[in-house]
């Protein structure tokens, strides 16, 4: 069995459970954080099976919900065990504004917010060899971070799910940046992982021409376990030992322009996240 726990949000849904297998046969001791409990525990048992790894357990927590993924962390913290992996993989497209009980957008808060939160109370739990992977996009590339908007709407302006999406990622992006910076010295390494487009509900667009995109477009992008590879690679393969701070896609690390690497939208982003997330941290 290896030494650490591995965590795993979003495990009940494709790339989730594709990473969570390949985690699994890998002998790690696994917590699959899952929106359901009943969906999360079929996967687990299919996985048990496949791979005849035991350690795996199931927690819920509603990730547009700061209270929830507050409590799921507090679990994982009373357990007391080294974490060596967590994937920050859940993630939706909401296509209507919805605001959460704690007035933030429910895609910002699910995509950025609530990993935000759940990656700062679990550090304490990490050590030099742990490693933290963070499922962005390319979309970031389209994002763009816009105080005090971002938090209470997505974007300055009316609703588009797209432009909020990639804004979400944008995020996501910085913070694995400013991340990697903070807990260098602790060894720890943080990285982003672009799976491309991949075939999962996410991209259904809810309208007329879904079933002929289904048809038309979805045989030809990738499956779940390819848009999974890059992020198990990160957190799995020897060659990104003491790698932190980069950003990878195609299961290949590219360069990160200045406009993000040295954004002066980090640093912001940082502190109104700590705003937003103090009375749980």
């Amino acid at each position: 069995m290896k030494q650490g726990i591995a965590i795993i949000t979003g495990a009940d849904g494709g790339m989730g459970s594709e990473i969570t297998y390949e985690v699994a046969l890998k002998g790690y001791t696994i917590i699959m954080i899952c929106y359901t409990t009943l969906k999360g525990e079929k996967i687990k048992n299919e996985i048990i099976k496949k791979t005849g790894n035991q350690n795996i357990q199931v927690m819920q927590a509603d990730f547009s919900s700061m209270p929830s993924v507050y409590h799921v962390a507090e679990r994982i913290l009373l357990m007391g065990k080294r974490i060596a992996l967590l994937m920050n993989n859940a993630g939706t497209m909401d296509t209507k504004l919805n605001i959460t009980r704690e007035g933030v957008e429910r895609t910002v808060c699910v995509n950025y917010l609530a990993p935000y939160l759940l990656t700062r109370k679990l550090i304490p739990l990490m050590e030099k060899g742990s490693r933290i992977v963070n499922m962005v996009s390319c979309t970031y590339a389209i994002g763009k971070i816009e105080m005090p908007h971002f938090f209470v709407r997505g974007r300055k302006g009316n609703f588009l799910r797209i432009p909020i999406y990639s804004n979400t990622k944008l995020a996501l992006l910085l913070f694995t940046l400013e991340l990697s910076d903070r807990i260098k010295e602790k060894g720890i390494c943080v990285n982003a992982a672009d799976p491309g487009i991949v075939s999962t509900p996410i991209i259904t667009m809810h309208a007329w021409f879904d079933p002929l995109t289904d048809i038309l477009f979805r045989p030809f992008i990738k499956t779940p376990r390819q848009g999974a590879d890059t992020a198990i690679r990160l957190l799995l393969n020897q060659e990104y030992e003491g790698k932190t701070g980069t950003f990878n896609a195609n299961a290949r690390t590219k360069a990160i322009s200045d406009k993000y690497s040295n954004n002066s939208k980090k640093l912001e982003l940082w502190e109104e996240s700590e705003k937003w997330v103090r009375k749980w941290l």
